[in-house]
Parts: structure tokens; sequence; C-alpha cells
């Protein structure tokens, strides 16, 4: 989104806090003059994911909720949105080759990280991207894209949302074949944003392992996005993994709603940061409910606001292998939490693909 809209370039320095903040931009931005490219102060480039030790990174292909398909008028809107954010993507791969190039298998995440680059994965974020059609799946598949997140903070035609009211009580019939179809081409299918009723019907329908890509713990912080212990063991179940979002809001339920976590920001003058500690509460409660097989890092940097103290962009990884360690975590189990995981993961649904092509 960033560099789509912003004309942000990796290999730009977005580190410099005196520029201005993609928080503010959110929160006041309707206010402010336009920002542009390395007048941004984010939290991905390529010399911090370089500093974080980050090997392989999903990057999101986010298609406006405001483009809602079932509406005509905007027919075609949010595939198109999803093809442009892919194709800005492209230019970035091709302007900085020598360190960042597309993967779209767990062998090729390998291959890229012994080369000393960036894997980068393509996540759609967002099922109203493939307008209710299944030859657009396809085709999103065949460009790339890995996961599918199945809905965004609103219910699209076929899946309900957890941040929207319910139309259909979970998968719709055509929800359903969008899950199976999903399973047939090896992507995965991401339970963040959706409903309790959603995520369970996937859990039915899906023959591979799920995904949370950016959910964290219900029981540590009560938003409707994170997990319930009841849906931890389903994921664990399932063979699936939790990835814990690094945001505030979803780490602690004081910075909800957005308005009082904004409030709270401008009167500490940008500072208000939840402790480091509270992401490595998050993982060891998935440890504790659904096993050390199951839990992964899903910051959700530069998609969410009001980062943890120390790990405020790519750079911070390291601070929190750290905390992992110092509270007695085996270096075996951080390799799970730290990419492992989701590399297994990943793979099983490759094999799940492969096993059903004739």
């Amino acid at each position: 989104m960033w560099v789509l809209d912003y004309d942000f370039d990796l290999g730009m320095d977005g580190a410099d806090p005196q520029k201005r903040s993609i928080a503010t931009q959110w929160l006041f931005g309707d206010y402010l003059p336009d920002v542009r490219g390395d007048a941004i102060h984010n939290h991905t480039d390529l010399r911090r994911l370089r500093e974080g030790g980050v090997d392989a990174q999903w990057l999101s292909i986010f298609a406006h909720s405001r483009y809602v398909p079932e509406d005509p008028s905007q027919k075609g809107r949010a595939k198109q949105r999803a093809l442009d954010m892919i194709a800005a993507v492209e230019g970035q791969l091709a302007r900085h080759a020598d360190a960042i190039e597309l993967a779209v298998s767990v062998e090729e995440v390998e291959r890229i990280a012994s080369e000393g680059r960036v894997a980068a994965l393509l996540g759609l974020e967002g099922g109203h991207a493939i307008e209710a059609e299944l030859d657009n799946l396809r085709e999103f598949y065949a460009l790339g894209i890995r996961y599918m997140t199945l809905t965004w903070s609103n219910t699209n035609a076929w899946a309900d949302s957890s941040g929207d009211e319910v139309r259909h009580g979970g998968l719709t019939d055509f929800g359903r074949s969008v899950v199976e179809e999903m399973n047939r081409l090896g992507m995965l299918v991401d339970v963040s944003h959706v409903s309790d009723e959603t995520f369970f019907d996937v859990i039915e329908v899906s023959r591979a392992p799920v995904m949370a890509s950016h959910s964290s713990v219900r029981a540590l912080a009560d938003n409707p996005r994170n997990m319930s212990d009841a849906m931890l063991r389903a994921v664990a179940d399932n063979g699936g993994v939790v990835m814990i979002n690094f945001g505030g809001a979803f780490l602690d339920a004081s910075f909800n709603p957005r308005w009082r976590a904004g409030l709270r920001w401008l009167l500490s003058w940008g500072t208000a940061r939840p402790p480091l500690s509270l992401v490595a509460d998050h993982i060891e409660h998935v440890v504790e409910v659904a096993g050390v097989s199951h839990v992964g890092l899903g910051s959700d940097f530069d998609g969410t606001l009001f980062m943890p103290e120390g790990l405020e962009d790519v750079a911070g990884f390291p601070n929190l292998t750290l905390e992992l360690l110092r509270r007695g975590h085996s270096e075996p189990d951080l390799q799970r939490i730290l990419g492992g995981n989701a590399l297994r993961v990943m793979a099983e649904v490759e094999a799940v693909a492969a096993a059903s092509r004739p």
C-alpha cells in the first residue's frame, strides 16, 4: 500500500522519526498535507529487513474494503486494486533484485534465504478481491499469491467477518468451494479477520492446515480479531499456525477502540506503545494451549498501529528473540516460532495440492 499509494521505495530509509509516521498519516492524514516517498516514516525497508535478520516476509496485497463487488457500480475494482498492488511489488522486486526475490514455494524461500536475500511472499488480504469468481482465485495463484485472507473487516458475498454484522452464519456454499479450491491449488487459507462461525466452517471444510496470518490471543486481549482458546485448539488439531499480531489493539485491550488509542497516542506525543513482553505473553499462551508447533509471528508491520517498545519496525525482531531466550525457550523451539512453523504449514499445503493432482 505504501509503495503503490505513497510512492515509497524499499530502498529508501523509512526509519527516520523526523519524517511523517504512518500512524500520523492514518490518524490525521485527512487534515494534513499529503506525504510521499522518502518523507514517510514506516516499519519496513531493505536495510531494516537485513538488520532484523529477516529471511522471508509476507507482503500483503490489500484490496480496499470499500470496493464491494456486490455493488454493480464497483464490479471489477477490488480485483483491479489487487492487480495494481501486485504490479507495484513486481516493480520493487525488479529494482532490488540483488536484495529481494519473489518466492512461491518453500523450496524457493529456502534457496533465496541461502543466497543472503529476502524471500518475498504474496498474500491476498480480503477475499472480496476475487469478485466471487473461482477463475479470479486461480489467476491470483498464477500471479504468485500463496495465501488469501477470506474476509477483511467487512463481510463479503460468501463469508462473514469478525468486524461486521452476520449475513451468512459463516461460509456460504460458494465460500466452501473457495476453501476447497484453495486446497486444490496449494494456497493457504487465512482465517484472520473472519467471524468465529466462518472460522469453524473453514476448519470443517479444509483438507489442509490453515493459517491465522495476523491474530493474537483473545484470552489476553478481548478483541474479535483474536483467537479464542477453542480456536487455538482447533488450529492445533488442524495442523495449522497462529501468527501473533504485534499491534497494540491485539496485545492490550486498552488500545481499543481506535479513537481512544489515538487520543492516548496524541497525549503522549506519539510514544504510546505496549511493552514487548506482551508479544511474548501471547506467544506463550498459544504454546500452552495449542503447542509450540502452532505459533508464529504475524507482525502486521505497516498495516496497524501502536507497535511495541523494541518492536517498532522489522529491525526489532532480535529483541523478541532475546526476550524468548530470557524466558527459557530452547533454540529449536525458537526456530519453529520464528518461521519454521509457517514453512511447515506451507509445505503441508503444497503436499495436499500435489496429492490432488492427477
